[in-house]
């Protein structure tokens, strides 16, 4: 999971990129960079590191010209490090950079593609430089550049690329082209300024970025459709992919985007207050004599399932826990020791919101479980009486294969375990879960705009389908154990 935005303005972007950058930098934490046209010339600066780190030493002033786009980093397919920091470049056809969000299940087959028939060179393990050498030679063969020659591009690597997938590109006499994979998996949203020299557009993973900058959010940009602005500022835009079914994933409304996004015209504050509202009716079903004393959240993105739960079930609800906001969202950290050496450095129990009370703690999910199996004895420590735990997301069962870091079954808690046995394992009094047929009414609300999700690492089944294999490399690739063999 990455953050993504680009923006074709009427003056210089490059700090509009780098504050947008910011407001994304929950999406992504190992790396950042941006690039920008001026005139003939590409600018571009990347590295390892948060966007105000990589930024730092090397001002954005540097980064000159009325185009640009900009990308924060979250490693899943490849190795965590500075080759791997994105926009990637490549000069021939015309010149293109390019950002993505997300991840490609048929890399291997594609890198091959491109080597043997395309005639390019990959220098990187990354997806990402894959998907743009696919552009870059779909572009080189339809003739004279323009906006109608870009989209017949986009719509042929879309019939090459299998996965979950957005795209921002910079095209050397062209402008910004973006795209969104034929599923919808991936979050791309397009945003419109007025100013008194003309219209700007910018293109985002979340529409928290456009609120940032004064964008006005037009629509969510469509599955399988390509959009061209070109360099005066004129939009173009085209589905040009074979319909699928629209599925986007779940998990950016359980855990991954801001609560302040709107994603494919629904509220994530809304969906999360939902979710707390089916979790909170599903314990009084099974539970209605309950001895539930206090509500507390595991903080950040649980708090408004939290708090909806604590309502529905007629029960206090606390802040029983304090945030270090100088340390990282340990989910997106690479390895399991980093991640469980940080959760006693990121959160500090309240002991006033704990002793003598049973207390349910509330998550947004449990994907490894080793994160709350720390949190539930911090909760015990801390002098609770019981310590129950309420997840707002159904058992993480299977891996994500389109741009979420869960690339191996064995290191899920609920892989193989029975709810009884992960209860066990986590050390709670007591385990709830939210069932997926609420998980998907609650994201989907009562309008019921969108018919179905990606729920992949909850159901098991994968919307565009998974080649014999794919797993078995998927973990040599991306699992804890290939990363710690890397070093990374």
């Amino acid at each position: 999971m990455c953050g993504i935005i680009g923006i074709v303005g009427r003056s210089d972007v490059a700090a509009r990129l780098h504050d947008g950058l910011t407001v994304l930098q929950h999406r992504g934490q190992d790396a950042a960079g941006m690039a920008t046209i001026d005139g003939s010339r590409f600018r571009l600066h990347k590295g390892t590191g948060l966007v105000a780190d990589v930024f730092a030493r090397s001002g954005v002033q540097e980064l000159t010209g009325r185009l640009g786009i900009g990308h924060c980093r979250y490693p899943t397919a490849g190795s965590a490090g500075s080759d791997e920091a994105q926009p990637f470049y490549t000069s021939a056809p015309y010149g293109i950079a390019l950002a993505h969000n997300g991840n490609l299940i048929n890399t291997e087959s594609l890198r091959r593609e491109v080597f043997e028939q395309d005639r390019r060179h990959v220098n990187t393990t990354s997806d990402s430089e894959v998907l743009m050498h696919v552009l870059a030679h779909e572009l080189a063969v339809r003739g004279p550049l323009g906006p109608e020659a870009a989209l017949a591009a986009v719509g042929a690597v879309h019939r090459r690329a299998r996965g979950g997938y957005a795209v921002v590109a910079l095209v050397m006499g062209l402008g910004l082209v973006a795209f969104r994979d034929p599923n919808g998996i991936r979050p791309l949203v397009l945003g419109r300024r007025e100013t008194p020299e003309g219209e700007e557009w910018a293109l985002a993973s979340e529409s928290v970025a456009l609120d940032l900058l004064g964008f006005t959010l037009v629509r969510d940009v469509r599955p399988g459709e390509a959009i061209v602005v070109t360099e005066r500022g004129e939009l173009h835009a085209e589905v040009v992919a074979e319909p699928g079914r629209f599925a986007p994933c779940i998990f950016e409304f359980v855990y991954f985007a801001r609560p302040d996004s709107m994603i494919d015209t629904v509220s994530v504050h809304k969906a999360r207050m939902r979710m707390g509202q089916k979790l909170g009716e599903k314990i009084l079903r099974l539970w209605p004599e309950h001895d539930i004393d206090t509500v507390i959240p595991i903080p950040d993105s649980s708090r408004d399932a939290a708090l909806e739960l604590a309502n529905t079930i007629g029960v206090k609800y606390r802040e029983g826990f304090v945030k270090n906001r100088y340390v990282g969202r340990t989910f997106i950290m690479p390895g399991q020791a980093l991640r469980t050496k940080s959760v006693r450095r990121k959160l500090n129990p309240i002991p006033l919101e704990f002793r003598n009370r049973v207390v349910l703690l509330v998550d947004d999910s449990i994907v490894r479980g080793t994160t709350s199996q720390q949190i539930v004895q911090m909760a015990r420590e801390a002098g609770a009486k019981k310590v129950y735990l309420a997840s707002a997301a159904p058992p993480v069962r299977h891996p994500n294969i389109y741009g979420i870091d869960m690339p191996a079954a064995e290191e899920l808690v609920a892989h193989g375990r029975s709810e009884a046995e992960i209860q066990q394992f986590l050390g709670c009094d007591w385990l709830v879960y939210q069932d997926l047929e609420d998980l998907e009414a609650a994201v989907a609300g009562p309008k019921q705009r969108i018919s179905g999700f990606d729920t992949s690492c909850f159901s098991g089944e994968y919307v565009t389908g998974v080649e014999p294999g794919y797993f078995e490399r998927l973990r040599g690739e991306r699992g804890d154990a290939a990363r710690a063999a890397r070093g990374g």
